[in-house]
């Protein structure tokens, strides 16, 4: 059946158990955690995605994250998928969460911040290149393209306060 996921209605309430791709397929809401990863300088981690996936291959992001299993908090998600993706462990903190209308299907996303002291152990099936980026920098690469469309409006959210 592949990767279960809750299926949400538009206030984030669980309404039943589906797949994911028959969520995204059927354009239903889900939940997708996600973490900002900062180094102690303040720095923002922008990575390319490899070309051979399948969501947004060769694309630029500076979230982490993926989708929340079932019965997954949206912090234990984003820790899990910090961990799977960067080998990094630690505790996110939420920073915010709005309903993205999402390029592939629309989904809740929640945004987490952590601050990254330790080495980075990128996983190369998600991640092909990776460095750190100021506020300003991450805005200039935005704008010149290639980032992953969901992730930008992401960025406003998150930049905007």
């Amino acid at each position: 059946m592949g990767e279960l996921v809750e299926r949400v209605d538009e206030e984030d309430r669980v309404i039943g158990v589906v797949a994911r791709a028959e969520a995204i397929e059927k354009r239903w809401l889900h939940r997708i955690a996600t973490t900002v990863c900062r180094d102690p300088d303040g720095r923002i981690l922008v990575h390319r995605r490899p070309q051979d996936v399948s969501r947004f291959p060769g694309q630029y992001n500076w979230l982490v994250g993926g989708a929340a299993e079932v019965g997954e908090s949206y912090e234990v998600a984003a820790a899990r998928e910090l961990a799977e993706e960067l080998g990094v462990f630690g505790e996110p903190r939420f920073a915010l969460k709005f309903l993205c209308r999402g390029e592939i299907s629309p989904y809740w996303l929640g945004v987490h911040e952590v601050v990254v002291t330790a080495a980075l152990v990128p996983d190369p099936a998600e991640i092909a290149w990776y460095g750190w980026f100021g506020e300003g920098e991450l805005l200039e690469a935005v704008g010149r393209g290639g980032f992953v469309s969901d992730g930008v409006e992401a960025l406003r959210r998150y930049l905007g306060g």
